[in-house]
């Protein structure tokens, strides 16, 4: 049985408002009665009631602003943020929302008969107003840091773009003086220079240039496995071409050929830092948010390139010493660049941070941390240097020298798809590779090598402790313990990569690491099985 509907007295309500001795709380409670009952017309269509039509007479004889009053907001009321939205009673709220730690509040005003009205749907701002410096600083962070920061890039992206951010502002200083000097050497400056010939000179320079990139493309494996070493030698050719294009100044006649080879040595470094950029950013990404890692990035080094441009030009109208300045922006150009790339922390294994692991492994019993790893990786090898005391998938002939050394470890590695000897007279250790060999057999390959590098440096060194010879005489008895005993260390050495290698594996991952062969960048020769 459906309740009986509920009456309203007119005259009591009518009464009760216009009566002088009505108290400010029964006034309140009235209002807010009448509030609520309009709310719940406005959710539900209406019903024909005697009833209903009173209350909305009483609604419309109500003061206005005893409608506005929002009890809940009024420092907002103050500010003027939502006095407009709700100067009636017909706004119900929507929805709220949250953008960037902001909170919005949606409201929509009925046209009295259930329906709302179109395009009246108003935000409301529940948030307080920020100051100016906040309003810049958020503005600022919106282009130079990624979106999520911190949480969604590593630790180390703060070092990396604050070296970074140092080097392109060296690097924008020094830009100016040598774009002065090569004008100046081209005779942009003198009125007796021809202008068809300094265009064609710069064209000439720009050309060979592009050329010596072109060239320098085909190296684009190493920007895989030696990352960090590229990006700084990369760097130091940027600061080679920057210095000879200084020079120019002492040998105006010598231009062309002087501007051709600085040009090269840029375009080098620039194909060096555009091919090692993706991986580096990679490393700082956390999920799927490397384009804005990489675009925040470099926003970054075109603010700092900017800077210094700025400072560049302002130093050049005092006339300073060229040289001097020159060699101080490049002393800040060369540090910012090795200390950026020392800052990188890179999850994966090349030759470096390999054999680093493996030291640590023999010696210790543990895995370093990716930082540690990343932090004990040698960035710059003399020229001179070619390659380690560990060659990966060399040639047979270099390898051995005779064939009765290669039959004396042979049986050794039968059931194994690579074979590891040492050379004492270049005090080497070569990792050979069968044509079956997969990729864990080439890790394994490289795993085996340093533990037997490991084993014929103690046995080394316990020898020298125990005989007090001159430095001639222990190159003789390194190529004496070698022979004598190659088999016996080679033996041992197997015995040790059967019982470690798999906890090394286990132990690297735990730590982050991840390997790959082609990272430790293993020489193409192989040793076909025959019969």
């Amino acid at each position: 049985m459906a309740p009986p509907p509920i009456k309203i007295n007119k005259s009591a309500t009518a009464q009760s408002l216009s009566s002088s001795t009505t108290t400010a709380t029964d006034a309140r409670l009235l209002v807010r009665e009448t509030l609520r009952i309009s709310a719940n017309l406005a959710s539900a269509p209406p019903l024909p009631s005697p009833t209903i039509a009173s209350n909305s007479a009483a609604h419309q004889q109500l003061p206005t602003a005893a409608v506005v009053v929002p009890t809940v907001y009024p420092d907002r009321m103050r500010m003027g943020l939502v006095e407009d939205e709700f100067v009636q009673s017909s706004l119900r709220l929507i929805c709220c929302e949250e953008i960037d730690g902001r909170r919005w509040k949606y409201v929509a005003e009925n046209d009295g008969s259930g329906r709302f009205k179109k395009n009246s749907i108003r935000a409301v701002c529940l948030h307080t107003p920020q100051a100016p410096v906040e309003e810049l600083v958020s503005f600022i962070r919106s282009y130079v840091v990624p979106e999520g920061f911190p949480d969604s890039v590593t630790p180390s992206y703060v070092p990396y773009m604050t070296f970074r951010a140092l080097k392109h502002f060296f690097g924008g200083a020094m830009g100016v003086f040598t774009t002065k000097t090569l004008l100046n050497a081209v005779g942009v400056a003198h009125k007796q220079a021809i202008p068809g010939a300094v265009a064609i000179n710069w064209i000439l320079k720009d050309g060979a240039g592009r050329v010596g990139k072109m060239l320098f493309a085909r190296q684009g494996k190493k920007f895989d496995y030696d990352l960090k070493q590229l990006r700084f030698t990369g760097d130091l050719l940027m600061e080679l071409g920057a210095g000879v294009e200084l020079a120019t100044a002492a040998f105006p006649h010598l231009f062309l050929p002087m501007a051709c080879a600085a040009n090269v040595a840029k375009n080098v470094a620039a194909v060096t830092s555009t091919s090692t950029r993706t991986p580096i950013y990679k490393a700082f990404a956390k999920g799927e948010n490397i384009g804005d890692v990489t675009a925040k990035g470099e926003c970054v080094s075109n603010i700092a390139d900017l800077l210094g441009t700025g400072l560049s030009i302002w130093l050049t109208r005092r006339n300073p010493s060229l040289v001097t300045t020159f060699s101080l922006l490049s002393c800040g150009y060369l540090l910012s660049s090795y200390q950026e790339v020392r800052s990188v922390v890179l999850h994966t294994l090349n030759r470096a941070r390999f054999s680093v692991a493996v030291e640590s492994f023999l010696k210790t019993g543990r895995v370093p941390s990716l930082q540690d790893g990343n932090a004990r990786e040698k960035i710059f090898s003399p020229p001179g240097l070619k390659e380690g005391p560990i060659v990966l998938g060399p040639r047979f002939k270099d390898a051995f020298q005779d064939p009765s050394s290669y039959l004396a470890i042979e049986p050794f590695f039968e059931n194994e798809r690579y074979l590891v000897t040492y050379n004492p007279s270049k005090d080497k250790v070569y990792a050979l590779l069968k044509d079956q060999a997969k990729a864990d057999d080439i890790l394994k390959a490289a795993f085996h090598a340093h533990v037997l590098l490991h084993s014929v440096h103690s046995a080394q060194d316990s020898r020298r402790s125990s005989s007090q010879k001159v430095h001639d005489q222990d190159k003789t008895l390194s190529y004496i313990l070698s022979n004598a005993d190659l088999g016996d260390r080679i033996a041992e050495s197997c015995k040790m990569v059967s019982t470690l290698y798999g906890p090394f594996k286990s132990k690297a991952a735990e730590q982050g690491w991840r390997m790959s062969d082609l990272l430790l960048n293993p020489g193409r020769a192989r040793l076909v099985t025959t019969g």
